[in-house]
């Protein structure tokens, strides 16, 4: 299957896509969250919204940033798994329930809010918040747009 759509193509849709795409790497770069964390939070959420490309790119980017091929290997399995830390394991509930919002009456529960709120401050809280939002927003345009992953290529880290 092809990509439907060139949507960088579209003027309006290129300009909004421009700000979608500006809001990441502020949110990565400027967020006191853990860029492990982030890269977990992203790579989980592409994998619950069937983003086969964002699954590519963050599972890679992750894998470049010295993430090891095992935890990789076990995010989507998270609560069966050893080798994640209680802060990281509160990051995962709170984008698996931001995420699944509409398989869950009342979207994110209070347990899940108060152990990321015992993790993370409120200005890490609000960062989470927003990349939770922000890759369920990019995971969508990629599925109903088609993007496939697999060839995806990070760029060379500069040292």
């Amino acid at each position: 299957m092809d990509t439907r759509l060139n949507l960088l193509a579209s003027p309006v849709a290129g300009r909004a896509l421009k700000h979608y795409s500006q809001a990441g790497p502020l949110l990565i770069a400027e967020s006191t969250v853990p860029s492990a964390t982030q890269n977990l939070v992203m790579l989980r959420a592409s994998q619950i919204n069937g983003d086969g490309y964002a699954t590519d790119v963050h599972g890679k980017n992750a894998a470049q940033a010295g993430e090891s091929a095992t935890r990789l290997n076990l995010v989507a399995v998270w609560r069966e798994a050893t080798v994640f830390t209680a802060a990281e394991r509160a990051a995962l509930e709170l984008t698996e329930q931001g995420t699944r919002i509409a398989d869950a009456a009342g979207g994110v529960t209070d347990e899940a809010w108060e152990n990321a709120a015992e993790h993370f401050d409120q200005d890490q809280l609000a960062d989470l918040v927003c990349l939770i939002a922000l890759i369920n927003a990019t995971n969508r345009f990629a599925v109903i747009n088609r993007q496939r992953g697999g060839a995806y290529q990070p760029a060379a880290q500069s040292r």
